[in-house]
């Protein structure tokens, strides 16, 4: 249930349906569009939802769509269902075409994976498609329209008779032309012409019964006429005898034809209703794409959490100006049910109200919402609005009285399944008294625990949310300093309406604003302006403790992977080292048997004893030389002596080294397998095992930290600031192109980068299957695919890291 008849307009849903409908390339899709209701069935929602998100992945990541020929021959179909009937000639191929779409549709679902694309593929089925009546069309009617000469064997006769009857007419006709043009009779320049579907001969008007035929025209002046020679004039009668035949032939192929096609219209019109409802879908998943919206998770508990909610059409509007929309957080639930925002005019509020509403109707009528995945909904059974001016000359109505109509409404029908939206709650008359009958009607709903956004400027009814249970306070934030809204909701206080800044800035006279400040006490204005900018501060604050926070888990990622690459180099060199030193034994093993030999023919001539043994002992000792340099030796260090003790006597406050590295810290805390070290004042989460205790002194790790820490950011600094947020592989070879992506991609993750755009250029899509290929081997990447369509469409890959 939704109330006011007129809330569509007033939500804004109109225009979205609008906007659906434009996405569409049929009348039937249309169609759907229009019937398109809000509704509270979970189980309807849900398949609704998952349809549009699976057509979305096909849109974004598969291959094209068919989208030609999406026509309805419903009503046609519909007119041959008595015996005897038959399907005209442009309506046959206009079934022709649309049967052929609709196979290529079928055939594309067919291919889709059955996990991936569930509710696309269920569509399909309960459908058959009677491909003997497609294929008769196809033999009976030709791509452009015409009945093929070789439908029936008699058409083929009548058409062949006809064909060179026409040629008889063409040789009478010119020969008759040669002879009035040798006689003179015939205007200069003259040709053959056609009057009545019949070839004549122009002739002057003097001489038109010297030609023997049929005058059949004459022109505006009378000094031409038109003859058709007597000899094609029989011919032509005889070709109109046939052409009747012919018609006659083609009313009975096409009624053999409905005859055959008859008994399948219940599959056809299941069939063209498939067609409008995969075109509806297309164009859901189409509006989606352009608003950036997901499926978030429908809840059966009663609350509404909405992270980065944006209001669709204002996300449009600024798309198109290039500008952002400020997304919106707002959170519901049972012991906060109702939302009282104030501030400023201009600054929100009325957005913010809208936003709400707008999303969860688009959500209860099976559309994608613009908000993050995780945000949760539940399913109201009645949706209930007040905004905007319903006064009425016609009713006698008042703006107020129209409040208070609807205000009795809301009371009467609210329930605890019930979502209100009120705006600007209480206006409309006497401030005191208006705002007693608003706080009395917010209570009253309160105690229904029906769930609302309201806004408002009056005090008390800021007040009645501050004390009464259910309810909350909330403010749009305003820039005090700068004079200018921030279009950011902040719940727990209420807000200002920045009265008198609003007016200073316009040019309002200043004596006014005194004298009005004077009238409403400077200690309550002093109060709001306190409370609102110390509001602003503590959101900086938090922004800014947001910002370190990322930072520091930056620069540990950072350690971690300097520390893992060096300790890499290490074993790399120290393998490198080994191998090449195990050579060099294998060649002085190779020399000692060859001066052994030498020796042996020393001995054997009876050579100096002492000159053999001096050289055999001097190549024993360059053996053993080899042999220690083969062997690691342990590491020393001048400026510091390390003791390890056992990682299990390690406890908060000991001095600790991180093995492989030259960090020395102290240990903050452990954490299960984690521990959290503070280096130089910057805390370093890393792994327990990695730790060993130190006698370091502080100084000592302090300065190796700090050399290392500033070689570290020196790199990563330099690497951010030559870093692109896109990169052009078009014109590349395969291997050329992977080697660069592969650097680009790792320098990315390095760097903490989200998003990145890959240009590969369309063409035969070979460079982007291969980089496609290889982003999904890439732990790091949490999806990618094709950019928007006004930004590249699929020339260029979108790549979001997680």
């Amino acid at each position: 249930m939704i109330y006011p008849s007129r809330f569509e307009e007033k939500i804004g849903f109109e225009k979205i349906r609008e906007l659906i409908a434009s996405e569409c390339i049929s009348p039937m899709g249309e169609h759907f569009v229009s019937k398109i209701r809000f509704s509270s069935n979970v189980e309807a929602i849900v398949k609704m939802l998952e349809q549009t998100e699976e057509f979305k992945q096909i849109l974004q990541f598969g291959k094209p769509f068919p989208t030609g020929d999406y026509l309805d021959l419903r009503e046609h179909l519909r007119g041959i269902q008595t015996p005897g009937s038959y399907l005209e000639k442009e309506p046959l191929f206009d079934l022709k075409t649309s049967l052929r779409t609709i196979a290529e549709v079928l055939t594309y679902i067919d291919k889709l994976n059955q996990a991936e694309f569930p509710r696309i593929k269920a569509m399909t089925e309960m459908l058959f498609f009677p491909k003997e009546v497609y294929e008769s069309a196809d033999k009976i009617i030709d791509d452009k329209g015409e009945i093929k000469d070789n439908a029936s064997e008699i058409l083929y006769e009548i058409r062949k008779k006809i064909a060179s009857k026409q040629r008889q007419v063409y040789k009478a006709t010119k020969k008759a032309f040669e002879l009035a043009k040798k006689s003179g009779w015939i205007p200069e320049n003259a040709e053959i012409t056609v009057r009545n579907g019949r070839s004549v001969i122009p002739v002057k008007a003097s001489d038109k019964r010297a030609l023997h035929g049929f005058i059949h025209d004459e022109s505006a002046t009378g000094q031409t006429a038109f003859v058709e020679p007597g000899e094609s004039f029989e011919i032509n009668n005889e070709i109109r005898e046939l052409e009747n035949e012919e018609r006659r032939e083609i009313i009975k192929i096409l009624t053999r034809f409905t005859d055959q096609l008859r008994p399948y219209l219940n599959d056809l019109f299941q069939l063209y209703r498939f067609l409008g409802l995969i075109d509806f879908i297309r164009a859901k998943a189409l509006f989606s794409i352009k608003t950036e919206a997901h499926k978030p998770v429908i809840t059966p508990e009663k609350k509404i959490e909405l992270h980065d909610a944006r209001h669709p059409l204002l996300l449009l509007a600024h798309k198109a100006q290039n500008k952002v929309v400020v997304p919106l957080d707002l959170s519901l639930d049972s012991n906060n049910r109702i939302l009282v925002i104030s501030g400023p005019n201009a600054g929100g509020k009325s957005v913010c109200l809208k936003t709400a509403g707008l999303l969860q109707y688009m959500l209860q009528c099976g559309l994608l919402i613009p908000v993050k995945e995780e945000s949760e909904l539940f399913l109201f059974d009645r949706i209930f609005i007040d905004i905007g001016d319903e006064q009425s000359l016609e009713n006698d109505l008042s703006t107020y009285s129209s409040h208070l109509l609807n205000m009795k409404y809301f009371l009467r029908q609210a329930n605890e399944n019930t979502m209100f939206l009120i705006d600007e709650f209480g206006t409309g008359t006497e401030p005191q008294l208006g705002g007693a009958i608003a706080e009395a009607v917010l209570e009253e709903l309160n105690h229904k625990k029906s769930f609302g956004v309201i806004t408002t400027h009056y005090t008390n009814i800021k007040i009645a949310a501050e004390k009464n249970k259910g309810m909350m306070n909330g403010a749009m934030l305003f820039d005090s300093k700068e004079m200018q809204p921030l279009y950011k909701l902040q719940v727990g206080k209420p807000g200002s309406s920045f009265t008198f800044e609003i007016a200073r800035k316009i040019g309002f006279p200043k004596y006014v604003l005194q004298n009005a400040r004077k009238k409403s006490g400077d200690k309550a204005v002093s109060f709001d302006q306190q409370l609102q900018q110390l509001e602003l501060e503590k959101l900086k604050i938090e922004k800014k403790e947001r910002e370190l926070a990322s930072t520091e888990s930056q620069l540990n990622n950072t350690l971690a992977r300097y520390e893992q690459l060096k300790k890499s180099i290490e074993q790399s060199k120290k393998s490198i080292l080994e191998q090449a030193n195990q050579k060099a034994l294998e060649i002085i093993e190779s020399s000692n048997k060859a001066i052994e030999k030498t020796i042996r023919e020393i001995k054997e001539g009876k050579a100096d004893k002492k000159a053999t043994k001096a050289a055999r002992d001097k190549l024993a000792s360059k053996k053993e030389i080899l042999k220690k340099r083969g062997t690691p030796s342990p590491k020393k260090n001048n400026t510091q002596k390390l003791e390890t003790i056992d990682d299990d006597k390690l406890k908060p406050g000991d001095r600790v080294t991180i093995k492989e590295s030259d960090i020395v810290g102290e240990l903050i805390s452990i954490d299960g397998e984690d521990a959290l070290v503070n280096v130089n004042n910057v805390r370093l989460r890393t792994s327990f095992e990695k730790l060993e205790k130190s006698n370091a002194s502080t100084k000592t790790s302090t300065g190796q930290y700090k050399s290392s820490r500033a070689g570290i950011m020196h790199d990563i600094n330099k690497k951010a600031a030559n870093f692109s947020l896109s990169i052009d592989l078009r014109g590349q070879r395969a291997e050329e192109a992977m080697s660069v992506l592969k650097k680009y991609i790792d320098d990315a993750i390095l760097l903490n980068i989200k998003e990145i755009s890959i240009l590969h250029g369309k063409g035969y899509g070979i460079l982007r299957d291969i980089i496609r290929e290889y982003l999904q081997s890439v732990e790091e990447v949490h999806r990618f695919g094709d950019a928007p369509l006004d930004m590249g469409g699929s020339g260029i890959t979108r790549v979001s890291f997680k």
